[in-house]
């Protein structure tokens, strides 16, 4: 199996990762690669394109929302998908030939894009487009898309009402690494980290790390009476600038960069603060974990974010009010709040997060047995 993303953020990746260790799980002799196409393919163009998007979404969030909002009913149009050809096509049918996967998985538009031509010129191998948001945006949609898995029926409804068969969606949820399959013990996991049996918020920013100081600054007044872990991911200048804040100097406060064990985190969370990226939301519904969304890029965050709160798993952090609201019940009744919220839980059984991993197993287990390998250039 052949996993295609790219690198615009963390979650289309870890999606991938996810796809890749639940089918694993599944089925241990299934073999996958995984590549952030443009990256691997052609770093150098990938690296400038990748951050002129991470600067518009830091410096220009509007424009950001103002250009999702103008393609949302839109494929990919002829200009980009020349552009597109230049750069990627003929490497990716060179790196098709040389792996023959019985199943390919595009958990981005790009590749999705990429790889749906190269099935106009003759590739007969499957495609299934897994996407990563709570949103349908045009430039996933692609003729030649065999499946698309999505995370809700609002999707569904979306990706119908852009002219995709029915026959050809599969609500599957958005998938989650196996480790956020099940809840690890609380206490057990407080201990394993050195943490205090206090109750505990974890602050994430996405795979780019925060970028909201004023938020940051209020939530720190409340290290007296709740532990507080922040998760800066990749942003190495906001992780020192935190660990050399005195006020983050706190026996209750723990500062990290990237981390690898973000599930053992959220099992000792009593409260997710987030910026609502699909993969992030998932994962803390699969917890269930509260959530308070903050700062989310225009677009595809918000209709994540509008998803999450609707169904009542999270609330927008509308001003500092919102946190003194929220950590004020954690702090002053945790045993009401855990039993408030325990419902979470048990409602997050809906989803069931080897959904998407199954599926994909069966229809490998299909196209290994009828599906020939062809590309025709």
């Amino acid at each position: 199996m052949l996993l295609l993303s790219e690198g615009f953020g963390s979650g289309h990746t870890q999606a991938a990762r996810a796809i890749a260790a639940g089918i694993k799980q599944l089925s241990p002799s299934v073999s996958s690669r995984i590549f952030e196409l443009g990256s691997f393919i052609r770093p150098r163009v990938m690296s400038w394109i990748t951050d002129t998007y991470r600067n518009l979404v830091i410096k220009q969030p509007k424009l950001v929302g103002l250009l999702y909002k103008s393609h949302y009913k839109k494929s990919i149009n002829k200009f980009g998908t020349l552009a597109l050809h230049h750069i990627l096509y003929t490497r990716t049918a060179t790196v098709i030939k040389q792996l023959k996967p019985d199943l390919i998985v595009c958990t981005h538009p790009m590749p999705n894009a990429v790889i749906s031509r190269l099935k106009q010129n003759g590739l007969k191998t499957p495609l299934i487009t897994v996407i990563t948001d709570y949103d349908a945006h045009g430039t996933w949609i692609a003729p030649e898309v065999t499946t698309y898995q999505v995370s809700s029926r609002d999707v569904k409804d979306k990706l119908m009402s852009k002219g995709v068969p029915a026959n050809r969606i599969l609500t599957t949820g958005i998938p989650v690494h196996p480790t956020f399959w099940t809840k690890g013990d609380r206490l057990t996991t407080l201990s394993a980290f050195k943490l205090r049996e206090l109750p505990t918020v974890l602050i994430m920013g996405g795979g780019w790390g925060m970028s909201d100081p004023a938020i940051m600054d209020h939530i720190i007044r409340w290290r007296e009476q709740v532990q507080l872990i922040f998760i800066c991911g990749s942003n190495e200048k906001v992780r020192l600038k935190l660990e050399n804040d005195g006020r983050f100097q706190h026996e209750n406060v723990r500062v990290l960069g990237f981390t690898k064990e973000i599930s053992k985190w959220m099992d000792v969370a009593d409260i997710l603060i987030t910026k609502p990226g699909g993969m992030t939301c998932t994962e803390g519904m699969a917890k269930g974990i509260p959530m308070l969304f903050y700062s989310p890029i225009p677009g595809q965050e918000d209709a994540n974010c509008q998803y999450f709160i609707n169904r009542q798993f999270a609330d927008s952090v509308q001003s500092t009010a919102t946190i003194d609201k929220w950590f004020a019940h954690l702090a002053n009744d945790y045993e009401g709040f855990v039993s408030h919220y325990a419902h979470l839980r048990e409602r997050s059984l809906y989803y069931q997060p080897d959904d998407c991993a199954k599926a994909i197993v069966e229809m490998l287990a299909i196209s290994k047995s009828t599906i020939p390998h062809q590309i025709v250039l």
